[in-house]
């Protein structure tokens, strides 16, 4: 017999909290950068409701959902799966999606993965072309700035 869904808030007092450039319904916080290997550790808070910019993934990505519902939408926004509090995924480079967070923010915990890999992300646009990168070294540098606005 399934236990019913519990609904359980992280305890965000201790998590400073730092927009990623312009983008919209997300707030980062950087935990560790190996430089060696390319491995990134980082929280993100999906705002309520919110959905964020469609990109592909370049990297092995690790998710794990601390609080709420960890929302993939297709390119199109069409929900695709929903991933709730608890739930760990492993991903290959090349998924295309929209990510987002459902009536309450989601908060979950990335390492990425770049196997000698500079660039993280593709940044794209609606139709699923390419307009931007989000690299190993921007990482660093918002990890850095992290650290000495403390």
């Amino acid at each position: 017999m399934n236990a019913p869904a519990t609904s359980f808030a992280f305890d965000q007092r201790n998590t400073r909290w730092f927009p990623l450039g312009d983008f919209k319904h997300l707030e980062l916080s950087m935990l560790a950068v190996d430089r060696p290997n390319k491995i990134v550790d980082f929280l993100i808070k999906f705002h309520a409701n919110g959905v964020i910019f469609p990109h592909r993934h370049l990297a092995e990505t690790r998710i794990f959902v601390m609080q709420g519902e960890h929302r993939i939408y297709e390119l199109d926004g069409t929900l695709k799966e929903v991933r709730p509090t608890g739930s760990y995924t492993l991903s290959a480079p090349g998924g295309v999606h929209g990510e987002g967070a459902g009536e309450v923010d989601c908060i979950v915990m990335y390492n990425l993965r770049g196997n000698g890999v500079d660039e993280m992300f593709d940044v794209l646009d609606d139709t699923g072309a390419a307009v931007g990168k989000i690299g190993f070294e921007d990482f660093v540098a918002l990890y850095e700035a992290q650290k000495a606005s403390v």
